[in-house]
This record gives C-alpha cells, structure tokens and sequence, in this order.
C-alpha cells in the first residue's frame, strides 16, 4: 500500500475528544484507526473517509490483555504499523471517595489507567521494532487540581526514549464534548457527614451537563487540532522543543500553575526540615 502519512490508533472515538481528533487527523491527510467499545458506535465515522484512509473496529480497553493483544495485532495489519497511539478513552465518575470506596475506585482504575496501560504495552513492541513512535495520553488537568499525578506517562517517557518512541501527556481543562460528564454517581453508601459537600459536586457536575455555563467550555476541535499540531511538528508546534506535557485550556493552566506555587511554598517554609535529614560523618 502507498505510504500516505502517519497512521494514528485512537481509543474511545466514537465521541468527545477522540471523535474530533480522528477529524483533525484524517484532514491532515494521515490514516486513522478508530477504535470504541461498540463498533455500532463508530457507524456514521465510518463514512467520513475511504477504507484506505480509516478503518473502525472494535476494541474495549478493560478486555483482558490477550484480547487486547488480539486486537492490536489486528490493528497492526490494518495499514502495516502504528505510528501514534492515543489513549483516549476514559470516563468520569462523580463521587466522592470515601463512599465510592475501593469498587468505585477500580471502576475509574480499570478504564482510566488500566485501560492505558494495556494498550500501551500491547502496541510498544511494534513501534520499539521500528524505533519509532508516539503513544499520546488524554488525561485531565484534574490530576493536578486534586493532587493526584499520574505518574505512569512521565515513567514511560523515560523507558521508551532509547527506542526513539515519545510520550506526550495531554491535560486538557473544561471543554464541550458529549458523554464525558454524563455517567451517574457511584452508587456506593451516603455518609451524613459528607451531605454537603456531595451537594456542592452533584451541582457542580448538573451545571456541566446543563451546559448553562457555556463560558466555561473550550472548543474540542481546536484542542484536538492543536495535539496533531504537537505530534507532527507542524502549525503552532513548529520549531518548538517537545513537550512531555501538553497544557490546553486557561482553566487547565491556571490549576497547574497553583499547584506548582504550592509545592514552591512547601518547599520554602519546609527547606530546611528538608535539608536537615543528611548523614552526619
């Protein structure tokens, strides 16, 4: 088959981020696999290029890893190789900790990181093979804001540097795209004490999916645009050094810049507690 650019794999295109980035892919000229738990959802997708340029299919990311493998390998033969992955595909489960528990926990786990993990390390062979690749993660500046690093992509980076692959971390802050605010609660057991704080987050996650506030969305197309930017070394990314993170959004930037003031503050009131634990010779 002729070469006619980079061939993408995207998890959870069916909607939302992924259902954009495949656009803005596709319209640079490069190749897409589409991928979504129900492939009945990637139907009307499917129309929007000639087989030669997408190809949808079916691929669960909590599927155990040999399904999984399964899956890639399949993909693999698609279009011969895969030269970026995003791991796109994820939720968000309104709740809050205590009563979600350990089950509603895992629920997020499996899909949010797990699910990660396992396409990850099913498509490295290939592009550790080729010496070549770029695996993207669609995370959330949330990480940030609730103090709660992801620390798997940075690890990653590191490993697969050797093997000419790159990682880039994609944090995006609020934008309008369907189904990422409408899971329901977990339904794990209500604690009294927690009553109005509860309240203050269902509220929270109502105004998100009202949409009543449409000044605090940003664009998903333009967001997505700008990822294809980075990946490809083109548009706003030219000339720029690769970034391990990518930040989208003002709201994303303005919680990761108060994270890092924090940990700046600790740093300075607690230096010399710090500085104070070295061995005495």
């Amino acid at each position: 088959m002729e070469d006619s650019g980079q061939v993408w794999l995207i998890t959870g295109a069916s909607s939302g981020f992924g259902r954009r980035l495949a656009a803005a892919v596709l319209a640079r000229g490069d190749r897409v696999i589409a991928t979504a738990r129900s492939s009945d959802k990637l139907a009307d997708l499917s129309t929007e290029a000639p087989s030669s340029r997408l190809h949808c299919m079916q691929l669960d990311v909590t599927d155990d890893y040999s399904t999984i493998q399964s899956r890639v390998q399949e993909a693999v033969g698609v279009f011969g190789r895969i030269d970026v992955l995003v791991n796109n595909a994820g939720f968000a489960m309104p709740g809050l900790l205590e009563e979600a528990g350990v089950e509603g926990a895992m629920q997020q786990f499996e899909t949010n990181y797990f699910g990660a993990v396992r396409v990850t390390t099913a498509v490295l062979p290939y592009m550790r093979e080729r010496a070549s690749g770029t695996v993207v993660f669609i995370g959330s500046r949330s990480a940030w804001k609730a103090d709660i690093p992801c620390t798997y992509g940075e690890t990653l980076a590191a490993e697969v540097a050797p093997f000419s692959i790159k990682v880039l971390i994609v944090t995006p802050g609020l934008f309008r795209t369907e189904g990422i605010h409408t899971a329901p609660p977990y339904p794990g057991k209500l604690i009294a004490a927690y009553n109005s704080m509860r309240d203050m987050v269902m509220s929270r996650f109502a105004v998100l999916r009202g949409r009543t506030r449409m000044d605090l969305f940003g664009d998903p197309a333009k967001a997505m645009n700008v990822v294809v930017d980075v990946v490809k070394g083109q548009g706003k990314a030219e000339g720029k050094k690769w970034p391990l993170f990518l930040v989208i959004g003002e709201d994303a930037e303005e919680d990761i810049r108060k994270h890092g003031e924090r940990i700046d503050g600790i740093m300075e009131e607690w230096g010399e507690v710090t500085r104070g634990t070295r061995m005495q010779s």
